[in-house]
């Protein structure tokens, strides 16, 4: 009776332990976020304007404005780069996902499995440390409300220790 089951409950163990090692890889990728706070300003905020103008204003504008209509979905389901700076959503993430999604992409946990975005993985390109001078030179062109509504998000969302 058992060699009937056999099979079947392999390949549910399996199954579960690929998911299981699945979610400890994207858990670790989350808590591995540097914190997003200013060390140097100024040497921060140098390195950020210039990574940021090199890498990210081609689509995200290089006064953080995003491309037009950046709301409206292409035909193809896309949508266009958003703005950075307040009129955007960018402030309304906690720093754990605004590191995430330049360091991986528009990938699970980031993004719903198979969305598909021209959002590009920097893992390959940028050092951490320059992901978190660009974010610091996102952040500092916020308004003090917006940044403090994102400090507050980033610390609900990293837990005590969070933050900005």
């Amino acid at each position: 009776m058992l060699g009937k089951w056999l099979k079947p409950l392999i390949a549910v163990a399996i199954i579960l332990g690929l998911t299981a090692a699945g979610a400890v890889y994207w858990a670790k990728r989350v808590r591995e976020t540097p914190r997003l706070i200013m060390t140097d300003p100024p040497k921060q905020l140098a390195i950020g304007d210039r990574v940021y103008k090199e890498q990210c204003a081609r689509c995200h504008g290089g006064n953080l404005e995003g491309q037009l209509n950046w709301q409206t979905p292409l035909p193809n389901g896309r949508l266009l780069a958003p703005p950075h700076d307040d009129s955007g959503h960018t402030w309304h993430h906690p720093d754990s996902y605004l590191f995430g999604i330049t360091k991986y992409g528009m990938v699970p946990p980031y993004a719903p499995a198979g969305y598909q975005s021209d959002m590009p993985a920097f893992e390959d390109v940028l050092s951490d440390e320059e992901i978190v001078d660009v974010l610091v030179f996102i952040k500092a062109r916020w308004t003090e409300d917006n940044l403090e509504h994102q400090r507050r998000v980033t610390k609900a969302s990293d837990g005590p220790a969070g933050g900005s």
